[in-house]
């Protein structure tokens, strides 16, 4: 099995995401007990916080599930602009950053419209470009010895007269955050090309999914750029992924123009409870970071030690290199007949090469080092 994150259905429909096997799957294909797969492919943690686990336990949600969330999550947006620094005008809650995303795309990338994208990156920036009607400008980034950085000059080529530009940083699936200045700089040559040239800038949104991890985000410059947003999520840091909240940080007329576009009620209760209870924690942040950057280095570590190229990571995920895409689908089917589920490369893609490696909690991380070493050792 090999999946591939992006697939193509026809020449006439747009491009979809294709959803990773599930554990069942995974299971019934390879001839292992549900119990042993292991996602080393989804970017999550394995490890929730206790103040979720004693919420959920104990069901105090402050709301009945009998009754939609409040419309305006207030207390969820309040909490988010207290630890984003943003105002709270300046927020939009919606179900994961893939929402946003959404959002975003629905509110600012009409029909024929084009939106520019560094490549390789989130498969969801063409994913909803396409579905919009809308053309991808796709630039490829720098090599790994450049850290995979964004080309700077051809994305603000590409820009001229495009709608959006998305931007990740810390990147995925490279694993490394833009240089310094290099956004600010990007924002600067795209609002001068667009005065230059009588026109609106188009919309640059910063996906910092990964930003706790680096300790910084560049939300503050949406005070110089007013056509810039931020999308912030508690699916990776916070280790909250399946309670699906997400984030958009604008100046507010740009709120203004995506609220339109959200569906009500499409956080739940319990999600809105424990996430505002989160965000107003900082011990939980700093509890999962301690732990992800320990295990991060440890797996790193042994992984190189069984000969496998591990690429530099500030993230909580791994990018390795096998050198070519055979050699790549013959490591993933080797993990995958263990339970251990690799990020994979479709064919064409520019890191069909490599596997992305989820930092996972230290039994799963054990096996995988295990793995690692048995396939070395095989030869293979």
């Amino acid at each position: 099995m090999s999946p591939t994150p992006v697939t193509f259905t026809s020449p006439t429909t747009p491009i979809s995401y294709a959803w990773e096997a599930t554990d069942e799957e995974v299971a019934a294909r390879y001839g292992i007990p549900v119990a042993q797969v292991a996602r080393f492919d989804l970017n999550t943690s394995p490890t929730p916080p206790a103040l979720a686990r004693r919420l959920l336990a104990a069901g105090d949600f402050g709301r009945s599930l009998s009754e939609y969330p409040p419309s305006d999550y207030r207390r969820l947006v309040e909490a988010a602009a207290t630890r984003y620094g943003v105002a709270e005008d300046e927020v939009l809650v919606g179900a994961g950053a893939d929402e946003i995303i959404d959002l975003i795309a629905k509110a600012f990338l009409p029909p024929g419209g084009a939106a520019v994208i560094p490549t390789p990156s989130y498969a969801m920036y063409p994913v909803d470009t396409e579905q919009r009607g809308a053309a991808v400008r796709s630039v490829p980034r720098l090599g790994a010895a450049d850290g995979f950085a964004l080309d700077g000059p051809a994305v603000r080529a590409a820009g001229r007269g495009a709608d959006i530009v998305w931007l990740c940083s810390p990147n995925n699936p490279t694993a490394l955050p833009e240089p310094d200045g290099a956004i600010e700089t990007l924002l600067h040559g795209l609002l001068a090309d667009a005065t230059e040239n009588g026109v609106e800038p188009p919309i640059v949104v910063l996906d910092e999914a990964y930003a706790e991890f680096i300790g910084q985000s560049l939300v503050d410059l949406r005070v110089r750029f007013p056509r810039f947003i931020v999308i912030r999520t508690v699916s990776k840091a916070y280790a909250l992924a399946g309670l699906r909240v997400g984030f958009a940080l604008a100046r507010p007329e740009i709120i203004a123009r995506m609220a339109p576009y959200r569906p009500p009620g499409s956080v739940s209760v319990p999600s809105v409870a424990i996430v505002t209870e989160a965000l107003l924690d900082d011990g939980i942040l700093v509890e999962n970071l301690e732990r992800v950057v320990r295990e991060r280095a440890r797996l790193a570590s042994a992984l190189g030690a069984s000969g496998w190229s591990v690429g530099p990571s500030v993230t909580n995920f791994l990018l390795v290199d096998f050198g070519t895409p055979a050699r790549s689908a013959v490591v993933a089917e080797h993990l995958l007949r263990r339970g251990l589920v690799p990020r994979t490369f479709g064919h064409g893609h520019p890191l069909a090469h490599c596997l992305r490696i989820t930092v996972r909690n230290i039994d799963e991380n054990d096996r995988l080092i295990e793995a690692a070493a048995t396939f070395m050792e095989a030869g293979s």
